[in-house]
């Protein structure tokens, strides 16, 4: 699709509006936003297609190690030994096949999070009432209203705009931010910087609000013209995979140099060349982690899905591995920890004359105020919707009010003013309405005993936990349109003062107590008076033995002296967008890992410098989702609190599979490495080494994922970002116990000799290599079992507690004893079947795993 309209900068906004066939004050019916749907198809950047199915298989099969295993089973098979390469194949298939679904499946996991992060834009539509949408929704002739926070969803000719300035340094480079107009211009403006009547796709709103009509989407935006630099783009690695792919490049060196050391043993011994070299191939192919960075992204993908089930999206995936490490949470107030559901709670009004049957008073709380009537209720800002909600419950009409004093200009609210003021006309001149906070507007009223005490009245009003605003006029006749906001909003009359209370949210005092007890220092920062500010934390739980900070002392402080403000201040009042990045950086700079909340466009350079930015899903802005690494769906501080247990859970679950892999591979390298240094045959045939590494590391480990949180995981302090994944002896844990599983395969297999040493020494071989092999396999799901907690024991936990686990256990053990005592399986295998005594003799060997990894659990639960 191409704009309607070759130049749309060059048209008046309303000839163009005749041309998309919409009216500017209704936006288009439902049925004509399907058929345009229909006709120009989803509002999206081109993306690069996806990898096919038969490339991701091809993947599978380009490790060095598998074709080299490939290239000697072929082998095998030419020299006559058929069967040995049928099944090394087989088993190859089946371990591309399992690394084929991991990839799809975390693949899924993370489409699926993309799409629940797909941005949303408000459109007018059906009759002039207000939606919100998904952006890849809208269609030219759709009328997109924006505001400050909002990212521009398509290109838009602009036809109302009040203060609106876009940053559009994503799309020029120029990094000034534009104000907007909404005339139009010559058509001989080329210049897309210099369209300042247009708002392109993937820019910023800074500033004010507007209101504009789609005149292309998708591809055909300005964006989408340059959005193949964007495709191709490889998504880079978490930390966690490039440690884990650092370490398994060291240890795949000291693995072949075994499987090396192995093969020249044999062969020295006067084993078969061929199988000596499918031995070792097949040992290094099992022993080397290669896999372990791809099985992390599985357990990160599949655990980031389940954050979603608290109410928590991840927009970067390094963020889940790192919750853990979550120090101090520095929240927001207002809809995080209070139910972001403002009520009026105190009044106090002067100056209340009757003005066109209508109390001044309530007249500017509803004109000066950007929420609007929807359906039964109201739609805008919390505190604005509790405004107009108690003018309707004083008897204003407040749609028809709205309608009857339009608004002829705005200075529209920022964070620096802490005001904004809305001008209407009235007889021959005009009227402004005024409110903010009290300590930023009463100095501008008139000064007498009714700003002295309007003072006193909003110092002990939010000391009771309310937040107050403060109301005022201003007259006149002078045209006043091009005024600065800060030079008009001078010499103006008190109207009144309101207190409003936002109820902390029930959930939030058990979060509190929840951090705390984890060791997480709760943070309040809020742009609310130091006294509410005080109120709201002391009801929270929050420690407020430190007082309260506000932006002005805050202002004061040198770097030193923050540095020891942060460590014992946990509530700041009053704060300002560069206060809360200076809070953040003197936290982390005393080391400490933090994660910081945020909703508007000023905090998205806060929520970028915290270790871990969260951002509002409900109530927040575009921008700030677009900073932050988590986005919390329900604005509440107790996903938080979710969320960071859940991470905490995950790491755990991260570190059980490396100690699971990672001690298998050690008994198998121990066994087949120390096997012809104690005079023993083989203990293991390439097939049977293949089929414990396809069996051992597919569901069983995976099935880790699915581990529920260990007891007390809230009750440990957090983990330092620093700290190694293979800390707290996990490396030592991996290299005894594979030592022990080695021992005991070794020791059956010398058991095993020595009972059939009367048989042919290939029988008497082929016996001790089955009941190696059976023990290998059933030490390995001991140790599973064991390893489910790092400190408690499974009778504490029960083997119930997680069934996919346990299905996966059983599941590989009837594999394992189908290879034992199917008769057409037997050969394949080269195995012979076990009595009842020997079979008890490898579930007994077996059993001593699960006890001396439970012993060694509770000498560290007695050592804490």
């Amino acid at each position: 699709m191409t704009p309607l309209h070759p130049a749309p900068h060059s048209i008046d906004s309303q000839a163009l509006a005749r041309q998309l066939g919409v009216r500017l004050d209704e936006g288009l019916a439902a049925d004509e936003v399907l058929a345009r749907q229909q006709a120009h198809g989803p509002n999206r950047l081109p993306e690069a297609p996806p990898r096919p199915a038969w490339a991701r298989l091809a993947d599978q099969f380009r490790d060095f190690m598998i074709l080299v295993l490939l290239a000697a089973a072929l082998l095998s098979g030419l020299i006559g030994d058929l069967a040995d390469t049928l099944v090394i194949l087989l088993i190859v298939l089946l371990n591309a096949a399992i690394g084929f679904w991991q990839e799809w499946r975390a693949d899924q996991a993370l489409s699926a999070l993309q799409r629940m992060a797909a941005p949303r834009a408000t459109v007018m539509r059906a009759g002039g009432q207000r939606h919100v949408v998904a952006t890849e929704h809208l269609v030219p002739g759709d009328v997109v209203l924006l505001e400050a926070g909002n990212l521009v969803p398509a290109d838009l000719r602009l036809h109302e705009v009040a203060q609106m300035r876009v940053d559009e340094s994503a799309l020029t480079g120029e990094s000034v931010t534009v104000e907007k107009t909404h005339q139009h211009l010559p058509l001989e403006v080329s210049a897309l910087g210099d369209r300042i009547n247009m708002a392109y796709k993937g820019t910023l709103v800074t500033h004010g609000r507007g209101a504009g009509l789609v005149v292309a989407t998708g591809a055909h935006t300005e964006l989408g013209q340059v959005a193949g630099l964007l495709n191709g783009a490889a998504s880079r690695a978490t930390p966690l995979q490039l440690r884990l792919a650092a370490f398994g490049k060291r240890l795949s060196v000291v693995v072949l140099a075994i499987c090396a050391l192995v093969f020249a043993i044999g062969v020295l011994r006067g084993e078969p060349l061929l199988l000596m070299a499918l031995t070792a191939i097949s040992l290094a192919v099992a022993a080397i982690p290669e896999a372990l960075p791809a099985v992390v992204t599985v357990l990160l993908a599949l655990g980031a899905r389940r954050l979603v089930t608290v109410n928590a999206l991840v927009r970067r995936l390094p963020s889940v591995e790192t919750l853990g490490s979550v120090s101090v949470i520095c929240s927001d107030k207002t809809g995080t920890l209070t139910l972001n559901r403002m009520q009026l709670r105190e009044q106090r009004s002067w100056h209340t004359e009757v003005d066109a049957n209508t109390n001044v008073f309530w007249q500017a709380l509803v004109l000066c105020n950007d929420a609007v009537p929807a359906g039964d209720g109201w739609l805008g800002d919390p505190t604005e919707t509790a405004l107009l909600q108690a003018a309707a419950e004083a008897g204003l009409d407040v749609a028809a009010l709205q309608l009857a004093s339009p608004r002829r200009h705005e200075w529209p609210f920022d964070a620096e003013r802490k005001r904004m003021s809305t001008l209407h006309s009235a007889g021959a001149g005009w009227v402004a309405y005024v409110k903010g906070a009290p300590e930023s507007l009463l100095p501008r009223c008139a000064a007498g005993p009714e700003r002295a005490e309007a003072l006193a009245t909003a110092q002990a009003w939010a000391a009771q936990g309310l937040r107050v605003l403060a109301v005022a006029r201003k007259q006149g006749k002078a045209e006043v349109v091009a005024v600065a906001a800060d030079a008009f909003e001078q010499d103006l009359t008190l109207l009144g003062l309101v207190g409003l209370i936002d109820p902390p949210r029930p959930e939030a005092r058990a979060a509190v107590a929840e951090c705390l007890g984890a060791g997480i220092r709760p943070v309040m920062i809020t742009g609310d008076h130091s006294a509410t500010a005080l109120a709201i934390a002391r009801d929270l739980g929050l420690d407020a033995s430190g007082g309260v900070l506000s932006g002005a002392e805050l202002a004061r402080l040198d770097e030193a002296g923050l540095a020891a403000a942060v460590q014992r201040v946990s509530v700041y009042a009053r704060m300002d967008p560069a206060q809360k990045i200076r809070i953040v950086q003197a936290l982390q700079a005393a080391g400490q890992y933090v994660a910081m909340t945020g909703d508007g466009v000023n905090d998205a350079p806060a929520l970028r410098s915290a270790d871990i930015g969260v951002a509002m899903g409900r109530g927040g802005t575009d921008v700030a989702r677009e900073a932050s690494a988590l986005v919390l769906l329900d604005d509440n501080f107790a996903t938080i609190v979710g969320a960071v247990r859940e991470g905490r859970r995950i790491f755990d679950n991260i570190r059980k599979f490396i100690r699971y892999a990672l001690t298998g591979n050690s008994g198998e390298i121990w066994l087949l490495f120390l096997a012809p240094l104690l005079g023993l045959p083989i203990p293991l045939l390439p097939i049977h080494i293949l089929w414990v590494n396809l069996v051992t590391d597919g569901l069983p480990g995976l099935a880790l994922a699915t581990e529920p949180a260990e007891r007390g995981v809230m009750r440990r302090p957090p983990r330092p970002p620093q700290e190694s994944v293979f800390a707290h002896g996990l490396w030592q844990h991996a290299l005894w116990v594979g030592l022990l599983i080695g021992g005991l395969c070794l020791g059956v297999q010398a058991w095993s000799l020595g009972l059939h040493a009367q048989a042919p020494d290939s029988a008497g071989n082929a016996h001790g290599q089955t009941m190696v092999f059976t023990l290998l396999t059933l030490a390995q799901m001991a140790h599973l079992l064991a390893i489910r907690s790092e400190r408690e024991s499974l009778f504490t936990q029960g083997l119930m507690s997680n069934l996919p686990l346990l299905g996966a256990v059983l599941l590989t053990l009837v594999l394992q004893l189908a290879t034992v005592y199917v008769p057409w399986l037997q050969p394949i295998f080269r195995t012979q079947a076990l009595s009842a005594g020997e079979l008890f003799a490898c579930f007994g060997l077996a059993g001593l795993v699960f006890l001396a990894v439970e012993i060694e659990k509770l000498w560290r639960r007695r050592r804490s």
